[in-house]
This record gives C-alpha cells, structure tokens and sequence, in this order.
C-alpha cells in the first residue's frame, strides 16, 4: 500500500474511531453524571464502562499519535507495515472488544453501544489489510534489529536527542545488560560504580533547570534516557525516578533556600532520594495516610509506617509525605518533608534514630530493593517542611504525577524493548526441527506485533513527554501512555518466555527477569485500574 493511499485511509478510519470515541463517551457520560457532574457512586458502580471507555479512548489516542508518526520523515516499508498493522489490530479491536486484563474484554455493548461508526470503508480495508502476510513482512523486515537497532525510525526530531540515545546505549549494551540478570539473580543492589557513572552521565538532573546544576533538558530527553536505561535493567532504568519527583518537587513547590540547598546535590547525584508515601493499610489511598507530623520546637516529629519504599536504605534524603493537622481530614492535613537520613548497609538498613525497617522480598524490580520503614519520633527541622507551608503536601505531589506516570510509560517501553529483543535473539538462535524457530509463522508473528505494540507506546509516550514540556497540562495523556505502555511491557514479556518455551521458565534466562520485571508496571506509579479512572473522569469532566 502506497504512502499516500496508506495515510489517506488512517485519517479516514482515524475520523471514525474519533466518532466512536465521542459516542463512547456520551454513553458513559449519561450513566456516570445523569445530572451534570460525574456523580462518584454512580462511577464506582460502573467502572467497567467507565474503564472501557478509558481504554476505547487511550486506543484512539495511540492511533492518532501513530499517523503523526508516519506523516514524519521519509518512511520506508518497516514503517508503513507497522502503521498498517496498528491500525488494522486496534480498529478490530476497537470493533470487538478490548482486553482490559487477562480476564476482561471491554465490547460496543457493555457501554451501550453498537459499532457502526467503525463500520466504513476506510476502517474494514484497514482491518482486512492486517494480515499474516503482513506480520511475516514486518518480521523478516526487523530479523537484523538486534545488530542495526532499527525496529523502526524513533522519529525524535532531533539529532540531540538521537546523540543522547546512542550515548546511553553503548552505556547500557557495555555496562548494565551483559550483569542485570546477575544482580537480580543474587538480589542485590545495582553497585555504586554504576550509580556514579549515571551520575556522570546527567541522569539524576535530566531534566533539573541549568541554573541549580542540571542538565535542564525536556521530558523527551527523559523518556529517551530512561527507554533506553530500561532496555538494559529497569532497575537502572528507575534510579532517576526518584531524583526526577524529589527534583519536581522542589522546583515547583520548595523555598529559594531548599532549592538552592538540595536542587544541585541532587542533580550531582550527590543524594539519593526516595519517595515516602505509600502506607500499609492506604495503597492509592493517599487521602487516608495516617503516619504524623509534630511539630515541637524547631522540629517535626514523625510517627507512623511506611510500605513500598524503593531504594530506601541506600537513600540520603526522603520526600516524606504526613499527616501534620489531624483534625482536617482527607488530604488537607498532609504536608510534605524533605528528610535527610544517613545511608544504611545491608546489616543496619536505617541508622538514623527514630527510624527503623526492613526488607520486602519481591519477584522483580530487585536493584533498588524494597523496603518498610517504622518512624517514632524521627525528627525532621522545620526548615524542612516544603515550601516551609502545612497542608500543602498532596497538591505539591499531585504536580509531579505527570512527570512521574510519563517517566513510568518510558520505562515500561524500555521494558517492552528489552522482551523484544530477548524473543527475537532466541528466536533466531534456537534451532528445532531443522530450523529456527523465527522460521515459524506464529513465532515471527509474536515478534512483529510486539515491535509493532512497542512502537505504539513509544509513540504515545512520547506526545505526552512532548505535551509536558511545551507546558500543557497532560494528566490526561500522561495517564493513557502510562496505562498502555504497561500493558504493552506484560504482553511482550509473556511472549518473550512463551517463545523460550521451557527454558524461558528456567531462572538462568533473563526473559524469566524481564517477565517479573514486567508485572510491577502495571502495578506501581497508579495502577491500571487507577489510570483508567483518572482518564475517564478528565475526559468526562472536559479536562482537556
């Protein structure tokens, strides 16, 4: 299929799933806010159509973002096929029914609809259009990925941005992939020297402002560096996730004094940082922390348990969210800390007085460990309040979800990534009945569709990073890119093993690592059940 003619249809069949969308959304819309105003029982009550839409709409949105894409430079045939591909598997998708998770298909008629907007010319020629034949094309046109890296033209707009990615590559190919499975395997943190030559390298301050001692570079250089650090161990690859939040939350709600003390230390990599906020009983809930905030003296004095604290021993410094009025409820009374502590070792995790915990054992996700943290009566100066002003710590962390759920959705496509490669290498390299077992059509087909679906969320992560920094809210986009890009991480990784077939079981190989590295994305930084509720009410209310 010609350019031209490929770019006319996917406007077209764009338009219509645009229509879908609209009609997705009314309905939704009559069942959630029968007065007016989305009404959050009735909400509750419908989840599932609420959530469908959410998923009806990150689709479109994908979609659109894939057109973008090929109206860019100078495609050649890979990128045609997989645009093709897309449209086709996402309209029919669109037409019958989306899997929500394994156990859950969102169809036309669970929101009361019919799919006659998606029943035109435009959008059957393009669902009939994605064919084996087509998998196999785009397979054969991808096999010498894993020597070129080329699963398709990224299309950054910028040979900046493509000099950075070719920079943190040969870091990640020479000094994180070929000892990731090693780490993990002895779970045990990612050493030092390599925590200091990400430090060298401008990880830890990105995207933090030049005149506080970063780097001061956009969203999309972070998504870059972060797709690409994820490729190699998502452990790596999420080092710079707390240094990105501490860093956004003192920019954008710290005093001249913390900025000036803590901005560039922070950048230098000189403190680590780790984020307090989750609590044992509470999860998302964020508006029903108990953990308390003090204040005596010159100091606030928390009390109370933490959960789910990545990095936490190794960390110099807490963005530590509390509860400092507790006669207001919800989320007035909580105020955010910036906690200094000493750095703990494997013996004495927490030295500090007034703090103590210990480790969570988990599946995946190993180099940064996790961790739960007891506080009773550990002390944080007043100066450290942030912004020097109570009851604003939940507004100062909501203003750093977009950034945080854009920098998750990147590390999810690096993992994504890496699943990819890892089933296109044994692919190749296994031999069975007298050939690889790329020669095989469902083989190659798992293949193309994961380069394909991998591209998707790149291309959606990227529009929202791209959003972000030409300074437009994207809570919204942030969240769809979050919520595809994981689902997209899981299904790679489960057909990264299910290609290994028995060996892929075995803990030796490292898509075993990649498939438990996988789950927790759609888990951690709002789960998926979250990012569909945050997408459907900002849709419904008109958000964006």
């Amino acid at each position: 299929m010609l350019l031209d003619n490929l770019l006319g249809l996917a406007s077209e069949a764009e338009r219509d799933a645009e229509a879908y969308e609209v009609a997705a959304r009314e309905a939704v819309r009559g069942l959630v806010a029968p007065k007016g105003k989305v009404d959050p029982k009735i909400l509750e009550r419908e989840q599932f159509a609420a959530h469908g839409f959410a998923w009806i709409a990150t689709y479109v949105a994908a979609l659109r973002q894939m057109r973008h894409w090929a109206e860019q430079g100078s495609k050649g045939e890979l990128e045609l096929l997989m645009l093709q591909s897309a449209f086709g598997e996402y309209l029919a998708q669109l037409s019958g029914g989306i899997a929500i998770s394994q156990v859950e298909i969102v169809r036309p008629g669970d929101l009361g609809l019919d799919a006659a907007p998606l029943d035109t010319p435009a959008v059957r020629k393009l669902i009939a259009g994605n064919t084996a034949a087509v998998r196999m094309r785009i397979a054969e046109l991808i096999t010498d990925g894993l020597d070129t890296g080329n699963f398709g033209a990224l299309e950054l707009g910028d040979e900046a941005l493509e000099e950075v990615r070719r920079q943190f590559r040969r870091f990640v190919d020479g000094e994180v992939a070929p000892h990731a499975h090693d780490w993990h395997l002895k779970d045990e943190l990612i050493p030092l020297p390599v925590v200091e030559k990400m430090a060298e390298l401008g990880v830890f301050g990105l995207t933090v402002p030049e005149e506080w001692g970063g780097l001061g570079m956009g969203k999309l250089a972070m998504c870059v560096v972060t797709e690409e650090l994820s490729r190699g161990y998502i452990g790596v690859g999420s080092l710079g996730t707390r240094s990105e939040i501490a860093a956004e939350l003192i920019r954008s709600g710290g005093t001249e004094a913390q900025k000036k003390k803590y901005l560039s230390r922070i950048a230098s990599g000189e403190l680590l940082p780790t984020a307090v906020f989750t609590e044992p009983n509470t999860g998302s809930d964020l508006a029903s922390l108990r953990t308390r905030a003090v204040l005596e003296g010159d100091v606030y004095r928390i009390q109370g348990n933490k959960t789910w604290i990545t990095h936490a021993a190794r960390a110099d410094i807490m963005t530590l969210l509390a509860r400092s009025d507790s006669s207001k409820p919800g989320y007035q009374g909580l105020s955010m800390f910036l906690a200094e502590k000493p750095r703990g070792t494997e013996t004495d995790p927490f030295p500090a007085k007034g703090m103590s915990g210990g480790e969570i054992r988990v599946l995946g996700y190993r180099g940064m460990k996790e961790y739960e943290i007891g506080f009773d009566g550990f002390e944080v100066p007043a100066a450290n309040l942030l912004g020097e002003k109570e009851g604003q710590g939940f507004k100062q962390l909501m203003a750093t979800f977009e950034s945080a759920r854009i920098q998750t959705a990147a590390r999810a496509v690096g993992v994504a990534q890496n699943a990819l490669e890892l089933g296109l290498r044994y692919a190749k390299e296994r031999i069975q009945f007298a050939k690889p077992l790329y020669a095989f059509p469902r083989v190659a087909g798992k293949i193309a569709w994961m380069a394909v679906e991998t591209m998707i969320a790149r291309q959606l992560t990227y529009f929202a990073a791209r959003e972000k920094d030409s300074d437009r809210r994207c809570d919204i986009e942030a969240g769809m890119a979050k919520l595809l890009a994981a689902r997209v991480a899981w299904s790679n990784a489960d057909n990264a093993l299910q290609i290994h077939g028995g060996n892929g079981y075995a803990m030796e190989y490292p898509v075993s690592r990649v498939l438990c590295d996988a789950r927790i994305l759609n888990i951690f930084e709002g789960a998926a059940e979250i990012q569909a509720q945050v997408v459907c009410r900002g849709l419904i209310e008109g958000r964006n």
